[in-house]
């Protein structure tokens, strides 16, 4: 019998969009390996807190970089990130590391860093057997995937983001992220061309996933 080509799905769009639970939704409907490109910065950013970097240099970020071991573990259909030999835990969501990713983030050698540990999780999904891959972030259908089968890009009111953030407990300002992470240079937030679009401000995660679901269905059945 000829193999199934495995699918790639690439979700991008700013904090509190509906990335993570559509994402995850959409793992479960089709078996596809979910990752969470969020929490691989967050991660990232938790280990180089915890070793002390500051914020505001470059230099000494570049340096910790160079000492990132990273690997995966695989929950469920979740990809989670190994730093250093620790999977990080709730630490990820807190206000320390909420004030500080966007900043990390925008360093080009820690994008470089996580580049090709972010492509290899399409292998991973295929070593588990998965149908396809969905990933999630900020860059991942114009920079880590931009060839994807499928790519969206997910936004919403930031009014409305924000009261979901604060539904969800979380202390983070929205439109200051988006606002970091659209001006970087290196690897904006953007909606890549050719992607679809997808206005969440009124829409149900149910809605929203089933938006979703249908493209992915009609190309899955085409395979």
């Amino acid at each position: 019998m000829p193999t199934l080509p495995f699918l790639i799905v690439a979700i991008d769009g700013g904090a509190a969009s509906g990335k993570s639970s559509s994402a995850r939704a959409l793992s479960e409907r089709f078996n596809l390996l979910h990752a969470d490109t969020g929490s691989y910065y967050r991660a990232v950013t938790a280990e180089l807190l915890r070793e002390g970097v500051p914020v505001g240099d470059p230099a000494a970020v570049r340096t910790a970089v160079g000492r990132l071991r990273l690997g995966t573990q695989v929950a469920g259909r979740s990809a989670r990130i190994e730093v250093n030999g620790r999977v990080p835990g709730e630490e990820i969501r807190g206000p320390a590391v909420n004030a500080a990713v966007s900043h990390f983030a925008a360093v080009p050698e820690l994008r470089q860093a996580l580049l090709a540990y972010q492509r290899g999780q399409a292998d991973v999904g295929r070593q588990r057997g998965c149908r396809g891959l969905v990933m999630e972030g900020r860059d991942i259908g114009s920079v880590i995937f931009p060839d994807a089968d499928l790519r969206f890009f997910l936004h919403a009111d930031p009014a409305e983001r924000a009261r979901r953030r604060a539904q969800e407990g979380q202390q983070d300002s929205v439109v200051e992220r988006d606002r970091l992470d659209s001006s970087r240079p290196n690897a904006p937030l953007a909606c890549p061309a050719g992607a679809v679009a997808i206005d969440t401000t009124h829409l149900t995660m149910a809605e929203v996933v089933e938006r979703m679901a249908a493209a992915i269905g009609a190309r899955l059945a085409a395979a």
